[in-house]
């Protein structure tokens, strides 16, 4: 009957609990396979990236792999800047060889900014001309209010995004 109907869809709509609280300066939800926007705060408010910087880093060493201009076996030396990066690591050294992949996984999985330093270093030759880079896919990616300054995330007044901006990047 109608009554119970009602009294149903009173006690569903008790059921769903309230949105939760984001404790985050800028922040957008994106349906992944639409790229309908769900919903979004400061979604275009420019903000240091910090570590979410390596999905870029791990996009276009992926690229590059697919183009076939590296290898996942490749083998890379590790520079003293690599090894002498600040924060988290994945603790390779100065002067060893370490595989595109097991550095990959080093900045995936540890994010790693030595292995994200060395990715890019073996891409581009220096962190500055991988940074170039990274602002070069940002633009073909339609990330019109993103500027990298390195491949680590590691502060820089000109290291800055929009949520907007890396969500079309994980889409």
């Amino acid at each position: 009957t109608f009554s119970s109907l009602t009294s149903l869809h009173l006690q569903a709509a008790i059921l769903i609990p309230d949105p939760p609280k984001i404790e985050a300066t800028a922040y957008v939800l994106m349906d992944a396979k639409t790229g309908k926007v769900i919903t979004a705060y400061n979604a275009d408010e420019q903000v240091p990236p910090a570590s979410l910087t390596k999905m870029m880093t791990s996009y276009i060493t992926t690229h590059e792999i697919e183009k076939g201009n590296i290898s996942e076996s490749d083998k890379t030396q590790i520079s003293i800047k690599a090894w002498k990066a600040e924060g988290s690591r994945m603790f390779i050294k100065e002067g060893t060889y370490v595989s595109v992949i097991d550095l990959l996984k080093g900045v995936i999985i540890q994010s790693g900014n030595d292995a994200s330093i060395a990715l890019a270093e073996y891409v581009a030759g220096d962190e500055d001309a991988f940074a170039d880079l990274m602002n070069r896919y940002a633009l073909e990616l339609g990330m019109e209010n993103t500027h990298f300054k390195n491949a680590t995330g590691l502060p820089h007044s000109e290291h800055l995004t929009t949520a907007n901006d890396l969500a079309k990047l994980a889409r």
